[in-house]
């Protein structure tokens, strides 16, 4: 009886504990202090008069080398990223059948230039001959045969000699500019075809974009315009103007090319860099757009995930996700998640989470 009567206590006095703990867990405030934000309206695109799209920077001067003949590589005289000058040798190809056919060829000629000094000799001993009448008119013609023959078998064994000259240059390949090897797809030993690249090179320091214009725009774009070129990888904006405007996609699957010459910079730009390149057009009066923008600044990333901070209800920090469109410049455009004047947090004086308290500044 008295175990029933301890244990019914003791199971009395743990709910109440349990009871007493909970309430003091209810009781706890959050003395967190609010997180100095600073917000802004979201704003649309009427007054933003460009036209963004996607291009890729090249060299002005590039040049993919090959040669006109088959043979072994002997040597590559070239690394990629080597500063070479124009007429320096850069890969040498296996010639021997070509020395071998240089030799058959001035043999001939040998052998032609005697035959031709011979019938020269002949054909102007009959001309005095016939002068004199001691020759007649037949034997005149015939040495005038073998002279004019001779003659012309050896011009043939000339011209052979300079087509054979004109091929060993097509087994030394060499630079045609001074520029940078920026590619090399043959090796030491490997056989070199014709028409297949060998070596690719660039003139450094003068560069262009490429950039691709949908049809629906491409009639807005003017030539001798001044554009922005904004490359991303290396966060910088350059100058260029248009120079070249496609009239045809027939290959292009309906993008337009247009050609941008860069202005002189500074910026560590290379050849390959995707940009995008922002177009001025011009806007109708009281045009009308519903597009919306946020600065790039104001983003939070996670993942695949793009979102921002707005405030909530009591003055809380709420992640609303986006859905992103092109940038232009520093602003993005919002395609849905946010409405116009709609309020977000652009900066804070600490580390923002979902729920935290917020002061606006």
């Amino acid at each position: 009886m008295k175990n029933y009567i301890y244990l019914t206590s003791f199971i009395s006095l743990l709910i109440t504990t349990i009871s007493c703990g909970g309430d003091s867990k209810k009781e706890t405030l959050d003395n967190t202090p609010p997180i100095s934000v600073t917000v802004n309206a979201i704003q649309d695109t009427t007054n933003n008069p460009f036209l963004n799209v996607s291009g890729k920077i090249q060299s002005v001067q590039s040049a993919d080398l090959s040669t006109r003949m088959m043979g072994f590589v002997n040597k590559v005289h070239v690394k990629v990223g080597d500063k070479v000058k124009k007429g320096q040798l850069l890969v040498s190809i296996n010639n021997t059948d070509l020395q071998a056919q240089l030799a058959q060829i001035n043999a001939s000629i040998t052998e032609a230039n005697a035959a031709y000094n011979n019938a020269k000799k002949n054909y102007d001993r009959f001309q005095n001959l016939f002068a004199e009448n001691s020759a007649s008119q037949k034997e005149v013609d015939d040495m005038t045969a073998h002279y004019e023959m001779a003659k012309a078998r050896l011009e043939a064994a000339k011209q052979m000699k300079n087509e054979i000259n004109a091929q060993f240059t097509y087994s030394n390949i060499t630079a045609p500019f001074n520029g940078v090897i920026t590619g090399k797809s043959v090796e030491e030993g490997n056989m070199a075809n014709p028409g297949i690249p060998l070596i690719s090179m660039e003139a450094p320091g003068n560069f262009e974009v490429i950039a691709m214009v949908p049809e629906t725009e491409i009639s807005k774009i003017k030539n001798d315009s001044k554009v922005d070129v904004i490359a991303k990888s290396i966060s910088k904006t350059i100058s260029g103007n248009v120079v070249e405007i496609s009239t045809s996609a027939r290959n292009t699957g309906g993008q337009y090319l247009v050609k941008i010459a860069l202005d002189k910079t500074e910026a560590p730009i290379l050849s390959g860099m995707f940009v995008n390149v922002q177009f001025p057009l011009e806007k109708k009066a009281n045009a009308v757009s519903s597009t919306l923008y946020v600065p790039e600044i104001a983003l939070v990333k996670q993942g695949q995930l793009t979102g921002v901070y707005t405030i909530g209800n009591g003055n809380v920090a709420l992640l609303r996700w986006l859905r992103i469109g092109k940038t232009f410049g520093d602003q993005v455009e919002v395609l849905s998640g946010l409405s116009k004047n709609e309020q977000y947090i652009i900066s804070a004086e600490g580390k923002l989470y979902n729920g935290a308290k917020v002061t606006v500044q």
